[in-house]
This record gives C-alpha cells, structure tokens and sequence, in this order.
C-alpha cells in the first residue's frame, strides 16, 4: 500500500485543468501577436484572467500573471520596496514574518544587501502566529519608515492561519502596503482579494491542482510597482515576457474548481488530518502536534508532528522505502540538512526541530492514505531512534576534536 502525503508540496493536476491544457496546447499563437491566431490566445489569457479573478474576489484588471509562486513573491517584495523608497525614501524597512517561505525571506534579504533595505523579521508565537502586539510596537515607532509587511496567508509548514485582518488594519493607520503569500490557503480555507484590504496576494499554479510554471500576483488597482524584470511591456509594464495561453487557462480553471470545491473539501481533508493525527499519537504518544491544535486556526489538510529522538531525513527516507512520500519542511543547504527555520522562530530547540515531518492531504487523498502511514510508521519510528542510538554513540566514542 503507497501514499502521497505531500500536497502542499504539489498536488496533482486536476482533471478538468489537464483536459483545458491538453485542449490549449494544440492551439499556436503569442497573444502579444495582431493576427488571428495571436488575437485568439489573447482571448484565452483574458477569459482565463476573468474567471480567475472572480473566482478569488478581484477585479480582471488586479490580475498580473507570473510564472509561479517564487516571481510572484520577488515581484511583490522588491517591486513594492523600490516603488516606495521612490515615493518616500525614508521607507527603508521590510516587515516580514519570521516564518515566511523562503520566496519571501530570500528576497527580502537579497533587498538589505542590494537595495538598502532594513530587515525587520516580525516574531511568532509558539504555534507559529504572527506576534501582532510586535508588528503594532514596530509600527508605532517606524511606521514612517515602513516600505511593506508581507506576512503569508498560512504557513507552509504548520498550517497556521494568520491573523491577516488585524496586519492590513494596522497597516492603514500608517498607510503600510500589506503583501501576503497565499500559496497554500487558496483552495482551502476562503480567500477574497476585495475583501481582505491587502494590497497584494500571491497565488502558484501547481499548488491548486493547475499546471507548474504558471502564477499570479494580485495587485490592487493603482498599486505601484517597479518591475523587476524588463522586455516586452507585458502585464502592464510590470510583468514582461510572452504568456503561456495554455497554462494559463489550465491556472485559471484550476483555482476556479479548486475554490468552487473548497467547503466540501475541507472538511473531508480535515477529517483524515485528525484521523491521522489521533493514530500517529496512539503510535507514539511522545509526537507532538506543532503548529495550532485549534483545527479552525490551521490549514484543513495540514498534519505537522515532530517525533523526538529521531532524525527527520531519516524518518523520511524510511517512510518513502515503505511507500509513504511526506516532507521534512526543513531546508537543506550545501548539502547539510537543517532545522526548520518556521520552527526555529516558534521557539524549539534545534534538537526538537529536527524530528519534524510533515503529513498534508489534498483532493485526490483518501482514508488509504492514513491506512499505510500508519502501518508502516511504528517500524520506521523503531529503526530512526535506533540509527539515533547508534549514531549518537558513534560520536561518542570519538571523543572531544582538537
């Protein structure tokens, strides 16, 4: 019996966006091109811009396409940094979560190195949960200097739902622009542009059951943005480079399915996550659950547990011999693993941290799923502590290094 408990890695493409993107790639025209052929894959782009802002609560004019997640995140961070030190170069600060993905972390640093940006990363609490009494006390003293907040929707790893109303009403005292990366919310928890007061939201294809390679970032009407990258004048000057009609149109049909099945689907995916959650502490009492144990306060489908005395990669890699594909959340660098930085923030221990795996569910997950976990995971838990044991003892042995 196998299982795929990866989805907030990639889920798999649903059936209507692959049938909408097998359709599309028969068909040949740039829709930057006046001839018939170009007009025709203009209007796929713009029929797949107009059902993909309806379906998120935005206007067709907020939606700029993108090829993923990652630009979406770097358009938003430099892009709204650059445009507001033009406007005001005393706005030099960034105001990021501590937990965010590293599409947002990564270019706000490259900003403080490049651009004469100063880095304020925003703490969490014990569950993953912006601080917000530390992002008020940020404000009240530098809201003058505050370029943008960019705190995600949910996080990556522990599923946490962040407390977006009380950012972007902070934010307006100070007239702060507020980003937030929603990879992982849209299709499973509501989401609506309008009615979130952000001024702009991240959205990635393959997270949604669409096609790799295709994203957008939403972006309020008269919201400036330098661009990041230059050429053809695309998506209104902000975005340049030849649009994919066919991806797109797979995008769109994807979040528009995915968001038009997400009441009925939330809750099943929510109910294998506590199905799973319940049999993996039956299996080891000592898993702990991080991240919100409020289901409300965390994505439907997200299981994240740490398991002490065992070694995360090797949980991982136990697992998937036995047919059961999980994640880590950890990054690993230069080829040496690492702790979470999410759980870093949250507070644990590196030790702690390292024992984490995470377990999500999408819409292609079934009760089998949690059936193979739980059959394979007491002997992968017994041979990790053991590895542990004999590592650890191994190092022992050694003795102190000059």
């Amino acid at each position: 019996m196998s299982a795929y408990l990866d989805h907030a890695a990639t889920t798999p493409m649903l059936p209507e966006a692959a049938r909408v993107l097998t359709e599309q790639l028969a068909c040949t025209g740039n829709p930057s091109s006046l001839h018939a052929s170009g007009r025709a894959a203009r209007r796929t782009v713009e029929e797949a811009r107009e059902r993909f802002a309806a379906a998120l609560g935005a206007r067709p004019s907020e939606v700029l396409w993108t090829s993923g997640g990652t630009e979406a995140d770097n358009l938003a961070v430099k892009g709204l940094f650059w445009a507001r030190r033009t406007q005001d170069p005393r706005r030099r600060r960034l105001l990021v979560s501590a937990v965010e993905h590293h599409a947002v972390l990564d270019p706000a640093f490259w900003m403080t190195e490049h651009a004469g940006a100063e880095l304020v990363l925003l703490p969490v609490d014990r569950d993953g949960v912006l601080e917000v009494d530390a992002l008020r006390a940020e404000l009240e003293e530098h809201g003058d200097a505050a370029a943008l907040i960019s705190v995600m929707w949910a996080n990556n790893e522990v599923g946490a739902l962040q407390p977006l109303d009380q950012v972007v009403a902070l934010a307006a005292r100070y007239g702060v622009p507020v980003h937030a990366d929603a990879v992982q919310a849209v299709g499973h928890v509501p989401v609506d542009f309008a009615a979130s007061g952000l001024d702009a939201l991240t959205v990635s294809g393959h997270k949604v059951g669409g096609p790799g390679g295709a994203g957008a970032l939403l972006a309020r009407r008269g919201l400036d943005l330098t661009p990041v990258q230059h050429g053809g004048g695309q998506e209104r000057g902000v975005r340049s480079g030849t649009l994919d009609a066919a991806l797109l149109a797979a995008f769109a049909t994807a979040v528009d399915v995915a968001v038009g099945a997400r009441a009925e689907q939330s809750v099943r995916v929510a109910a294998l996550r506590d199905e799973l959650v319940e049999a993996v502490r039956r299996i080891d009492p000592s898993a702990v659950l991080r991240g919100p144990a409020d289901g409300a306060r965390r994505l439907p489908g997200n299981a994240h547990l740490t398991f002490p005395g065992c070694e995360g990669d090797s949980l991982l890699y136990l697992l998937d011999s036995a047919g059961v594909e999980a994640s880590t959340g950890s990054a690993c660098q230069a080829g040496v693993p690492r702790p979470s930085h999410v759980l870093l923030a949250m507070g644990l221990t590196e030790d702690e941290a390292r024992g984490a795996l995470r377990f999500t569910f999408g819409h292609t997950s079934t009760r089998a799923d949690v059936a193979a976990l739980v059959a394979a995971l007491p002997a992968v838990l017994d041979r990790a502590r053991a590895a542990g044991l004999v590592g650890a003892g191994r190092s022992a042995s050694r003795g102190p290094v000059a």
